[in-house]
């Protein structure tokens, strides 16, 4: 059963892309393969790999609306469909500078501050787009180990089907599985080093990705990416 997830990702041909792709080994928009060597001093390819797998397999993106299996008598058509109109009513808007940071043991491109309109843009997604999701199963919700999640993340999980929305958005672009504490400096210097050209500037939201998943444990890819405004 195919997924689809309403992300954020720079359009195609901005550079950071591309980096990105370097970096995890694998293009989001084409779903090719990117050979390159390990980029952290000290790893090989195969940890290198390894540390970056679950990363890969998302590819490069910020989570708007997370992956969810369509309701019973939604189809993907009428999903791309609502969200090229969805798209027509929002504006561009400026996004602070990205910058190399860290979600406990996960590395990821986070803005350096935060962003009301980009909050403001997720909620409304989350909730506009919730008609298309099917509830989640129990595998699904035991994943999240709702016992270890505030008392916020569990009704979001129960509500919405994803723990880390609304006044628990934390927006971020993953680029690494856990990272244990004896490589995480390593892994900092090269992510800093790898990314810095690509992220001096800030960045606009000029558009919003469909992404699919087209059985569970593959890899996603993009689908559609519109443009906004």
């Amino acid at each position: 059963m195919p997924r689809y997830a309403i992300f954020f990702v720079p359009l195609a041909e901005d550079p950071l892309n591309s980096a990105a792709a370097k970096w995890l080994g694998r293009d989001v928009f084409t779903g090719a393969k990117v050979n390159r060597p390990s980029l952290v001093d000290g790893i090989d390819l195969a940890q290198f790999d390894a540390l970056t797998a679950s990363a890969r397999r998302y590819g490069f993106h910020g989570t708007l609306k997370a992956p969810f299996e369509l309701a019973a008598g939604k189809t993907v058509q009428e999903l791309e469909t609502k969200l090229e109109a969805y798209c027509q009513t929002l504006q561009p808007f400026v996004l602070p500078r990205f910058e190399v940071g860290q979600l406990g043991a996960f590395f990821a491109l986070r803005p350096s501050k935060a962003s009301e309109p980009l909050k403001e843009l997720a909620s409304n997604i989350v909730r506009d787009f919730d008609a298309f999701r099917a509830p989640l199963e129990n595998k699904d919700i035991a994943r999240r180990n709702p016992d270890k999640l505030t008392e916020s993340q569990r009704d979001n999980l129960f509500s919405w089907g994803y723990p880390y929305i609304f006044n628990d958005f934390r927006f971020h672009m993953t680029l690494t599985n856990p990272v244990p504490d004896a490589l995480a400096p390593a892994f900092r210097s090269a992510l800093l080093a790898h990314f810095a050209p690509h992220i001096e500037e800030a960045r606009e939201v000029l558009s919003l990705a469909l992404y699919e998943e087209p059985e569970r444990g593959g890899p996603f890819t993009v689908r559609r990416q519109i443009r906004i405004g």
